[in-house]
């Protein structure tokens, strides 16, 4: 009995763990949103109602939040970057700092604090192409790592020949590294067609209710990527 109550503590302080990071709540909402608009597919209705009212109440939980991307910006990059990734990861850092901070006036303007609507207007969508674009710069340098994650993997295979490969620890902790770039890919491919979508650059293709199911799946991964180090070990 007590075994299963230690068992119960430990699973519900991970879950407080998680629940007081602010970026977890951020992308449960986020999760809400979009799966909303994937609902309602831009009709007028309940699912809509939800989809808007989200999306005013997450602006809060990214407050000053462009700070971390402005710290990142001016921090010296990791030893051993090629510099096309620095200057990938830079742009990357400085268009999510400029839309974070854009998205601020976006706010202001929804609640009536900001009067001038068509202004606010233009700034959301300036904010929206500054998150298309470190979209791209996301898939761009995680597509880069993948591939230099691969060539390493493929030299450290030579050196454990003879040996098995999965017992190594180096190789464990690379292929680790290569299936979480895997997945930041995958989330960052379907970033870049939900900001498509937000912007209709292609209404036709990229319908709302697209633009709801590639977010919602979207913030699933980045749910699951915020989950602490000994929970995710204890998932499926």
């Amino acid at each position: 009995m007590s075994t299963t109550l230690d068992a119960s503590r430990a699973e519900l302080a991970l879950l407080v763990l998680y629940l007081n990071k602010a970026e977890a709540r951020d992308k449960i909402c986020r999760a809400i949103q979009y799966g909303s608009k994937f609902l309602s597919n831009g009709e007028p209705g309940t699912a809509q109602n939800v989809d808007k009212s989200t999306s005013l109440a997450r602006k809060v939980f990214r407050l000053f939040k462009f700070v971390n991307d402005l710290h990142a910006l001016i921090s010296p990059p990791a030893k051993g970057t090629p510099l096309p990734l620095i200057l990938l990861g830079k742009s990357k850092n400085a268009l999510l700092s400029t839309f974070l901070l854009l998205d601020q006036v976006v706010w202001l303007g929804r609640t009536g604090i900001y009067k001038n609507k068509e202004r606010a207007e233009l700034i959301g969508r300036i904010s929206l192409f500054c998150w298309l674009g470190s979209s791209v710069c996301t898939t761009v340098i995680e597509l880069s790592e993948i591939a230099r994650l691969s060539a390493s993997m493929k030299k450290l295979e030579k050196e454990l020949k003879k040996t098995n490969k999965y017992q190594d620890e180096r190789y464990a902790t690379k292929l680790k590294q290569s299936n979480d770039r895997v997945l930041a890919l995958v989330k960052a491919s379907m970033d870049v067609v939900v900001a498509i979508g937000l912007l209709q650059l292609a209404p036709k293709k990229v319908t709302p209710r697209v633009t709801g199911g590639f977010g919602f799946v979207s913030s699933l991964i980045s749910c699951y990527q915020l989950l602490p180090s000994s929970s995710k070990a204890k998932a499926p």
